[in-house]
């Protein structure tokens, strides 16, 4: 057996797996999985996106974060769209502008970093060629790929919190139109075979010529005469100059085991601070999902949110206290404060990043261990005519307020809850889980790492337990969790609602090796799985 591997798309599953197979590694496997998730998943990520990404490698050694956010571009200001805010979505994953122009369109597209990471983290730590990691995406494309409900479920989605409807989005393009819908403007039905020429041929000029042809070369003149030719502000310059950040991760100590996340402006430190307020309590004792685990776990989310929304941004740009974040003691007064009874506050404008964004988990068989998050943060629904991928939308969850952490700044990345983590035994991963989700990602990733922890759940389990999540003063619950759990947590002065979905917030992947063997799991939200190859 060469390694485990999960993600929401089975089909990206199965190449990371034969990558494994025929003497990749980790990063191998999650590149190619990476490739097909833009193909078959086109409105979650793509080469038009950004993302993050955790890899220690035990053989060579190595432990990196690898931050290939998308930047505002050069000529974007803070008070741009200060004139036509609305307001704010309820979970604080974004703003809501007038025409929805900061996240449908051209003026939506912040500079793309994806691709650049790929190739960047293939450099470092790939040992198959790069023009093999592209081979199952180009067969995909070209051969064709069943439309999946999850992928479906997109194409017809309406408006939520008064964002663009991402049916809308999808349908803003004549790429997006003419793949995904029928001439009547219904969507394609679910099970349909799906071809993308033009990204097959976009992914061949990409394994042929690398990333440069993307951020230097002709790809890039195609790309960036089109954004400006229907009033998109991203340049060459903006393309040529990107660069995607490396690190080294955070870390904090959760009984007895050290866990490493992301740097910001990632939800790595949001979670650590999280994991650090919990272990001052008996989670096992309070019992999964009842009304004092809930209250307890939820109090924790709302400090945490609270920090992040007044802290956390790019660290180029805004000064982060990560100590703070990091910081035992701190965590400890915050679970004092959660014990005697008092309530967190988060304060909205008014009232998410979607779920658009996707996830890979891979552990192979010397140790070495991936995961990454990546996305195109709010699909923008605008693609170049001939090279058949969709632009991010980054620019939707800056804030258009100038002065806020958040702010809007030429080259600035804004905050992801994206939190690519790893769980060790000692020195080696036995955990590797991230998650999409938009502002849920934090909080399922942190309700899975404590289902497997606190309560002993196999991972399978633990990534598919009902789920509740705060990001507001509201608490979003599950529709499997018991209403008798949430009459008790009403009747003691929560908001409560309750989702009509029973897998709901995030689509949490995990991959592990234990005494028994590779395990895993793969959210049934999503139309995922786990491999082992």
């Amino acid at each position: 057996m060469e390694g485990v591997i999960s993600a929401p798309e089975p089909e990206a599953v199965e190449a990371g797996a034969e990558m494994l197979r025929a003497g990749g590694n980790a990063m191998d496997a999650a590149i190619a999985c990476a490739f097909v998730q833009g193909v078959v998943d086109p409105p979650m990520t793509g080469i038009g996106g950004w993302g993050t990404l955790q890899v220690f490698m035990a053989k060579p050694a190595a432990h990196a974060t690898v931050d290939f956010y998308a930047t505002a571009p050069r000529a974007a200001r803070a008070d741009m769209w200060t004139d036509k805010l609305v307001g704010q979505t309820r979970d604080g994953w974004g703003f809501l502008i007038a025409n929805h122009e900061n996240e449908i369109g051209y003026k939506a597209i912040a500079t793309p970093g994806s691709l650049k990471g790929y190739a960047e983290a293939h450099a470092k730590f790939g040992v198959l060629p790069w023009a093999q990691l592209l081979e199952p995406a180009i067969a995909l494309a070209e051969g064709g790929f069943r439309l999946l409900p999850h992928f479906h479920q997109f194409l017809v989605g309406p408006s939520v919190m008064g964002r663009a409807a991402p049916r809308d989005k999808m349908r803003f393009s004549a790429t997006g139109r003419r793949l995904y819908y029928q001439e009547d403007g219904d969507a394609k039905a679910v099970g349909t075979v799906l071809k993308n020429p033009e990204l097959g041929r976009s992914l061949r000029r990409i394994a042929e010529h690398g990333a440069d042809i993307f951020y230097q070369g002709a790809m890039a003149e195609e790309i960036i005469a089109d954004i400006q030719a229907h009033g998109g502000i991203l340049t060459r310059e903006d393309l040529a100059e990107y660069r995607p950040r490396w690190s080294e991760p955070n870390w904090t100590t959760y009984r007895g085991r050290r866990i490493s996340s992301n740097q910001p402006p990632g939800g790595g430190i949001v979670l650590l601070e999280l994991l650090n307020i919990l272990e001052n309590f008996d989670i096992a004792a309070l019992g999964h999902n009842t009304p004092d685990y809930i209250r307890t776990v939820g109090e924790a989310m709302k400090c945490a949110m609270a920090d992040k929304d007044q802290l956390v941004g790019d660290p180029e740009f805004v000064d982060v206290p990560i100590a703070r974040f990091l910081d035992k003691a701190y965590a400890a007064s915050v679970a004092e404060k959660i014990r005697k009874g008092e309530r967190y506050s988060v304060t909205r404008l008014n009232g998410s990043e979607g779920k658009h964004t996707t996830n890979v988990s891979v552990l192979d068989a010397d140790g070495n261990a991936v995961v990454m998050t990546h996305s195109l943060g709010m699909v923008s629904g605008a693609a170049t005519e001939g090279l058949g991928f969709f632009y991010n939308g980054a620019m939707g969850v800056f804030d258009p307020r100038p002065g806020h952490a958040g702010s809007i700044a030429p080259g600035k990345r804004r905050y992801t809850s994206a939190c690519p983590t790893l769980v060790f035994e000692g020195d080696t991963p036995s955990m590797v889980v991230g998650a999409p989700g938009g502002a849920h990602i934090v909080n399922a990733v942190l309700q899975s790492l404590l289902n497997v922890i606190d309560f002993g759940m196999p991972m399978s389990e633990a990534v598919s337990a009902p789920r509740f999540s705060v990001t507001s003063d509201k608490i979003d619950i599950s529709n499997r969790i018991p209403h008798r759990v949430s009459n008790a947590l009403a009747a003691d002065g929560y908001e409560i609602v309750r989702s009509h979905k029973s897998y709901v917030f995030a689509d949490v992947h995990a991959v592990g090796r234990t005494k028994h063997g590779w395990t895993g799991g793969a959210d049934p939200s999503a139309d995922g799985m786990v491999m082992v190859a």
